[in-house]
């Protein structure tokens, strides 16, 4: 090439450039993935995953309204015992919430004994029922429900919410107690702390909704007389003192009365987080402001929607 002209030179090398350029559009980078709107699509569907031996499934609702620029807040939905991710989301009504405000829910499916089985249970600690005597590892299968969708879509680490329902709060307790690291806060519904080993890694925000007439999880602990387990719960307050004393809040709470329900909101807590307790006056087992969670369930009340103020909750504590 010694003997090549300058101009020559400048075509060799435009040319090879160009031939590259070819080879590259036809074979694709190495690293293209599909982007998340191809991934998620709005709407409602069903996801399976392998864990710890067994086939898990989930429903994911995925909003028009989603930011696909931002990174996306995740808020995990916990049926009741008996129950499944369906009547979840009948039962809570938080697809209306998060269309509008753009976050995409996860109502992940229980176990029960039987594979086609719709009463499926959550492992919270000392309860209940298939999942607790199989000891299922329920917070090992979140944990890969967020890895599956961190696959698809960019999740907001800082702002990983849960709540649920009786069982499905108790398993938010445990998420909070076994997986501080990944949750933000979490929002138990008519369910206590019933984890004995609790021993959160880190400060995690709560806000607990209870009524002082449950008679399957009772508000002052023991067993419900209506409850389908022979489990001595532990009560609403020894459970919310305990989140206090972990989050490092100031000792006395702030009190709002209203006609139906009391406010109390501990602050100063550590890591900017808080602990909050709506305690429903004559309320029953249920999901305040939704749906009951199944044929013959007590009836919710209408003088607040838990949904509503959880969301308010978790937009205004992320994880520091």
């Amino acid at each position: 090439m010694s003997g090549w002209t300058l101009r020559t030179r400048l075509l060799v090398v435009f040319v090879m450039l160009f031939l590259a350029g070819l080879a590259c559009g036809r074979t694709g980078s190495p690293r293209s993935t599909p982007t998340a709107t191809t991934a998620l699509p709005p709407g409602q569907s069903v996801h399976t995953l392998s864990h710890d031996g067994r086939e898990r499934s989930y429903l994911l609702y995925v909003p028009a309204s989603v930011d696909w620029n931002q990174p996306l807040p995740l808020v995990f939905v916990f049926h009741g015992g008996s129950g499944n991710a369906q009547s979840a989301i009948t039962m809570s009504g938080l697809n209306d919430v998060a269309d509008q405000n753009g976050f995409i829910v996860v109502y992940p499916n229980g176990t029960g004994r039987l594979s086609d089985d719709k009463l499926l249970t959550w492992n919270g600690g000392n309860c209940c029922a298939y999942a607790q005597a199989e000891n299922v590892d329920d917070v090992g299968f979140v944990r890969d429900i967020v890895a599956d969708l961190q696959t698809q879509a960019t999740i907001d680490v800082k702002r990983i919410y849960a709540t649920g329902l009786s069982n499905g709060a108790m398993v938010s307790h445990r998420l909070a107690c076994e997986a501080a690291d990944l949750f933000a806060a979490v929002a138990p519904v008519a369910g206590t702390l019933n984890f004995p080993a609790c021993s959160p890694s880190q400060p995690v925000s709560i806000i607990v909704f209870h009524g002082t007439d449950d008679q399957n999880v009772p508000y002052e602990g023991g067993k419900g007389p209506e409850s389908l387990v022979n489990v001595d719960f532990v009560s609403v307050q020894d459970s919310v003192d305990f989140w206090v004393s972990a989050n490092e809040c100031s000792p006395e709470a702030q009190t709002n009365i209203a006609d139906q329900f009391n406010n109390e909101v501990w602050t100063g807590c550590a890591a900017a987080t808080a602990v909050e307790l709506y305690t429903i006056i004559g309320g029953g087992h249920a999901w305040p402001g939704g749906k009951p969670g199944w044929p013959g369930a007590d009836q919710p009340v209408t003088s607040l929607s838990a949904s509503s103020l959880i969301w308010e909750f978790f937009a205004t504590h992320p994880k520091q």
